[in-house]
């Protein structure tokens, strides 16, 4: 990879890698060339062993100290270059988690030589320094934000190189390509075999059909690591406080026998088959001549209109009516479940017509929790999550993105100038473009400004 590799010189830096929370264990990370210098400026060892002397991957315990004396007792921990998460000589310090033990340690760190970590400074190096590409120093943060199982699951994945696995495979069939064309057109009189018009056509279009499939799921991807606005929405007295309670698993909204008990939206985050879902339970929607109810009413007809997912609830105990009707009119075609809810008691509703209008529907009981795999599984398809398998590499920021989509552009680009007819001089200049738009979502070719805006986002310590 065409970056900086490791070598002995720069600054060290130190941060708090752990919470800026009380906790049971805090760490100070130290990194770069005078790291166990400075380290061994705070840390007293209670054995005759030093930190300079200590080899890598070994701990040693002691006492941690400032001017004013001991701060509290800690290991330290010794990672020696190139082998540490930087590709620097590391220390990390660990004492009790305590906001202020924690604090007068980095203080005292500083004083002693290191420099204060930017944000992702630490993650940073570890690009610079060759240890990770840029999509797998991406997944760190996507790691440590994971709302889901899912979520985590796809980012762990990218952080163990299953997205840079995947372009490099794409990129491996447009490069074979590109010196195909440039040693047939710059060698004739060697015997190199004509390139053909069919066999570009096709090597193309299974590199724009791996492309499309990788643009497509990064809305899927999206959904699990960011969630998605729900509404739960329906007539009074349907069970969608009910059903609110069952997906939260606790009592959030107020249920009662009465119709238009809601009046406000309560609102709550639960993960659904591993997918996070900010829920809004919404007032019943009917005509009132209530002006508090109907304050909530039009909330709740605002937030059906807003919601990249409606949880659409009907009352299978009952005959469908104009606000059934209405309902299912104005989620339009916004992604939507029908929960035909009560399915404990007599069935009355009119079940095909539900069904020939909302692709989706769920047979439930919010009270026993009945169908409920079944609305996870629901939920999953209309998300088009259902089919997505995070382990095999996805894109998951803008940045990665628009990268895919440049690149996408340029091989349809180059399938276009073989449909018309143009020379192997325009295919090949449009290939390398997409090469090129490939090797900047790996990092192998990004520009300051890229690697600056991708670090920025990044918290301190990591």
């Amino acid at each position: 990879m065409n970056r900086t590799i490791y070598s002995e010189t720069g600054t060290t830096i130190a941060a708090i890698s752990t919470p800026q929370a009380p906790g049971g264990i805090g760490i100070i990370r130290i990194s770069g060339p005078d790291a166990r210098k400075i380290a061994g400026r705070v840390f007293s060892p209670s054995g005759k062993k030093s930190l300079e002397e200590l080899p890598g991957y070994t701990a040693l315990y002691g006492r941690v100290f400032d001017e004013s004396g001991a701060i509290d007792e800690a290991i330290a921990l010794n990672f020696r270059a190139p082998k540490s998460f930087t590709g620097e000589n590391v220390v990390e310090l660990s004492c009790h988690g305590g906001l202020v033990i924690l604090r007068r340690l980095l203080r005292a760190v500083i004083r002693a030589g290191a420099e204060p970590a930017g944000p992702g400074e630490f993650t940073r190096r570890a690009f610079l320094n060759g240890k990770i590409g840029l999509t797998e120093a991406e997944s760190v943060m996507q790691l440590v934000s994971a709302q889901g199982e899912q979520a985590a699951k796809a980012a762990l994945a990218g952080h163990e190189g299953a997205l840079e696995r995947r372009i490099a495979s794409i990129r491996g069939k447009l490069l074979g390509a590109a010196a195909h064309l440039s040693a047939w057109a710059d060698y004739p009189e060697d015997d190199i075999p004509q390139v053909t018009g069919e066999e570009l056509k096709t090597s193309l279009g299974e590199v724009k059909a791996e492309l499309d499939a990788l643009l497509r799921g990064f809305d899927a991807g999206r959904v699990l690591r960011e969630g998605v606005d729900t509404v739960i929405a329906g007539r009074p007295n349907t069970g969608k406080s009910t059903l609110m309670n069952l997906l939260a698993g606790c009592e959030r909204s107020i249920v009662t026998s009465y119709a238009g008990t809601t009046r406000d939206i309560v609102e709550d985050t639960v993960l659904l088959g591993g997918i996070p879902l900010r829920l809004a339970d919404t007032a019943g929607l009917r005509d009132t001549a209530d002006p508090v109810e109907s304050i909530g009413v039009g909330r709740a007809r605002e937030r059906v209109r807003s919601a990249r997912l409606v949880l659409a609830v009907f009352d299978s105990s009952q005959e469908l009516d104009e606000s059934d009707r209405a309902l299912i009119r104005e989620v339009g075609d916004t992604p939507c479940v029908a929960v035909v809810n009560k399915s404990d008691l007599p069935i009355k509703i009119n079940k095909e017509y539900i069904e020939n209008n909302i692709k989706q529907t769920v047979y439930l009981s919010a009270l026993t929790g009945a169908g409920l795999s079944r609305l996870e599984d629901a939920v999953a398809s209309v998300l088009g999550t259902k089919e997505l398998e995070p382990s095999d590499g996805m894109l998951y920021t803008e940045r990665q993105r628009d990268a895919a989509a440049r690149s996408l552009q340029s091989v349809t680009e180059a399938l276009d100038a073989l449909e018309s007819g143009m020379t192997f001089d325009a295919v090949t200049v449009s290939v390398e473009d997409a090469v090129s738009a490939l090797l900047e979502l790996t990092g192998e070719r990004a520009t300051v400004a890229v690697v600056d805006s991708v670090f920025s986002r990044f918290c301190v310590g990591k």
